[in-house]
């Protein structure tokens, strides 16, 4: 026979402080966000301290068991609960079955800049959570070791943002509240070259290409999905970049246009003679 859930009541204060992590300010107070779903889970569980508890339903418990084993073996504190537990603590419109309470997982500015990275993306302005997840995941899947969001941008750890950045939250450092200024000059000050990226850029990305100037260090700024970069922000960079329109659209979105760029800069540093084919004395 199956286990009775443990958390039969939504009254019950544990759900209720988890519920109320749905809420900016409450986050920000007790420094504790949601991750929602097998995936999400799996990587909290997996990346230190992390999570610190998990609710789960039973068919959700007994189909991932394995994910369940791993939380507890993180430390979590788990606990089995009825759907309308689950679907009280979701943000989802269809929960999986696994919503963990996770610590904030951001870096100091500081110490991405003492890293040297070679590949970061800078979120300006972007004020769409689930845009500046997938910026997230592609600047993981691209290979950059930082992202950095402005002070003007959406919370790191908004429930769609959390989603959509699929796990990849917790798998690169990731600077929150840096001003513009402040993540471009120090970014510059490391040996980066920053680049901003927008549809009127005077320099063009497959020109940068063909130039060979896309090799060493880079960090790319990406704005407002709806205004792009203003021009003090632009001001700032090393150059403006535009996406090249082969074809007869009007535009590439946000998360497309990030993803053209830092695979543009992850090809680049990785051929002969860019900065990560260079051994390190």
């Amino acid at each position: 026979m199956a286990a009775a859930p443990e958390l039969i009541s939504p009254r019950s204060s544990r759900v209720l402080a988890a519920r109320r992590l749905a809420k900016r300010n409450f986050r920000g107070k007790e420094r504790l966000f949601l991750a929602e779903g097998p995936q999400a889970v799996r990587e909290a569980a997996g990346f230190g301290e992390t999570l610190v508890e998990l609710f789960a339903t039973v068919e959700a418990a007994e189909r991932y068991a394995g994910i369940v084993g791993e939380a507890r073996s993180a430390g979590a504190r788990v606990h089995l609960a009825d759907e309308q537990v689950i679907a009280d603590i979701s943000t989802t419109v269809t929960p999986q079955g696994l919503v963990g309470v996770c610590r904030f997982v951001d870096t100091p500015f500081d110490d991405i800049l003492a890293a040297r990275p070679k590949l970061v993306a800078v979120l300006a302005h972007v004020r769409d959570p689930g845009n500046a997840g997938t910026v997230l995941r592609c600047a993981d899947a691209a290979g950059a070791e930082a992202v950095v969001l402005t002070d003007a941008s959406v919370d790191l750890y908004n429930p769609k943002a959390v989603r959509a950045s699929v796990g990849s939250l917790f798998h690169l450092p990731v600077a929150v509240g840096v001003p513009v200024e402040r993540a471009v000059a120090g970014l510059r000050e490391t040996g980066v070259r920053v680049l901003a990226a927008d549809g009127a850029g005077a320099d063009d990305l497959d020109a940068e290409l063909d130039a060979g100037t896309m090799g060493g260090p880079t960090a790319w700024v990406f704005g407002n999905e709806a205004w792009g970069l203003p021009e003090e922000t632009r001001a700032l960079t090393d150059a403006v970049v535009r996406v090249p329109i082969h074809g007869k659209a009007e535009s590439l979105n946000l998360a497309t246009a990030a993803a053209v760029c830092l695979y543009a800069s992850a090809r680049a540093q990785r051929a002969v003679g860019g900065c990560r084919t260079v051994t390190e004395s």
